[in-house]
């Protein structure tokens, strides 16, 4: 198909729409959502579709759509007006909606806590990746709707769908190449050590400079499914830890997070992704819990890099809140934030934070104290909670850190 960039000057005549033009567009059951053309091309029979982004929702709902679909927005006042008066109930997930209304109140502006990119960068960002180039992603069982663009080779611009082998990612254009791929690929399991294992769950660590190949097309088809998340290719500077499901044919991958080798501001996570199949399940938890055991292993307090996206704000906050209420519930006499630190490798910072935003720390009296009512407590661990548990068992990491590794006489 012919996609027409941006900077075209003047648009072919079989376009009814031009490049920025608000319109209507059917959404679902009927009902027209308001959008803005992102994007136009000619197929090959020779119609014609529009990529539009609806204004109310999130840039992953954006999609190719034809012609038939979209009228113009001052013909259908009436049907926008109920597609605004709906807009606030469908914008957002219920769950995550009431993560956010619990943590907005004593969150900073989102600016300074979620670390949003600068308006300029972020403008930049959209424009560059404005549509997505691979629409589904076939792994394992799964099939999977991309949600954002990511920067994969220029032969997979345009891709439909991507076949990705679930045990070493190396990807395909088509479902009968990767069957014959898979006929000769001899692993079942990601590359690295194997460093926990509970029940049917695994978790492997890859280095980044020895597995250079999985690494970076693991940040490719994670980019598919993050937003604002900048692919780097120098992923020697990190280890990742990837979370698999095991079953009679193999560890199945759920979800990774990465890591910095060195990191000065002591980050303990760099990116981290549940792929969509598993999400609401807790392994996001599971994945941050797990990057804590790691800083305790190494006697470091640690925290996510920044910037933080606002969903991923409200999922460490309901991690802290978790751990600390844990914690608190266990230590019955007085305790220090520094104790608490101790205790979590939480920082400091994070631990203030996090217990303002869940009204638990009051400052009186010239020094800040713990007050948590049985109320509060109930509160705080209902909103901790939300979705399904999956613990982490610290007695099954099997892991040494690797500055220790280095150590003359240790292996």
């Amino acid at each position: 198909s012919s996609v027409e960039g941006m900077g075209a000057s003047n648009a072919p005549s079989i376009y009814a729409h031009d490049l920025g033009a608000r319109l209507l567009c059917e959404w679902r059951e009927g009902d027209r959502r308001e959008c803005e053309v992102i994007e136009r091309r000619l197929l090959p029979c020779g119609a014609h579709e529009y990529y539009v982004h609806y204004l109310a929702f999130n840039r992953r709902l954006d999609e190719w759509v034809t012609p038939e679909r979209l009228m113009p927005a001052q013909t259908a006042t009436s049907r926008r007006a109920t597609a605004r008066n709906g807009e606030k109930r469908r914008k957002m997930d219920p769950a995550i909606a009431e993560k956010l209304k619990h943590a907005a109140a004593a969150a900073p502006p989102v600016e300074e806590a979620a670390g949003e990119l600068d308006a300029i960068t972020q403008r930049e960002h959209e424009a560059a990746t404005r549509v997505k180039n691979i629409h589904k992603v076939v792994m394992g069982k799964w099939e999977m709707q991309a949600w954002y663009y990511s920067p994969f080779p220029e032969e997979y611009a345009a891709c439909e769908t991507l076949y990705v082998c679930e045990y070493d990612l190396h990807f395909v254009k088509k479902r009968e190449a990767l069957l014959r791929y898979m006929k000769r690929c001899d692993t079942a399991h990601p590359p690295g050590d194997e460093i926990y294992r509970s029940g049917n769950l695994s978790v492997f660590e890859i280095d980044g400079e020895r597995c250079r190949t999985y690494c970076q097309n693991l940040c490719l088809l994670a980019k598919l499914f993050l937003d604002h998340k900048m692919i780097f290719y120098d992923v020697e500077r990190f280890h990742f830890y990837v979370l698999t499901e095991y079953d009679e044919t193999g560890c199945h991958p759920v979800g990774y997070f990465s890591k910095e080798k060195v990191s000065f501001e002591n980050y303990n996570l760099a990116c981290i992704l549940t792929f969509p199949p598993y999400q609401r399940k807790g392994y996001g938890r599971l994945l941050i819990a797990f990057s804590y055991e790691l800083s305790r292993a190494e006697g470091k307090v640690g925290t996510p890099e920044r910037p933080l996206s606002d969903l991923g704000l409200v999922s460490y906050r309901s991690y802290w809140a978790y751990a600390l209420l844990g914690i608190l519930q266990r230590h019955k006499r007085a305790i220090s934030i520094s104790k608490l630190s101790e205790l979590s490798s939480i920082t400091t910072d994070d631990i203030t934070s996090t217990l303002q935003a869940v009204q638990v720390i009051r400052y009186w009296k010239g020094q800040h104290m713990l007050c948590i009512s049985p109320k509060i407590a109930r509160e705080c661990m209902a909103f901790s909670k939300g979705g399904e548990q999956v613990l982490l068992e610290p007695s099954k990491l099997q892991w040494m850190p690797h500055h220790l590794r280095k150590q003359p006489g240790l292996r």
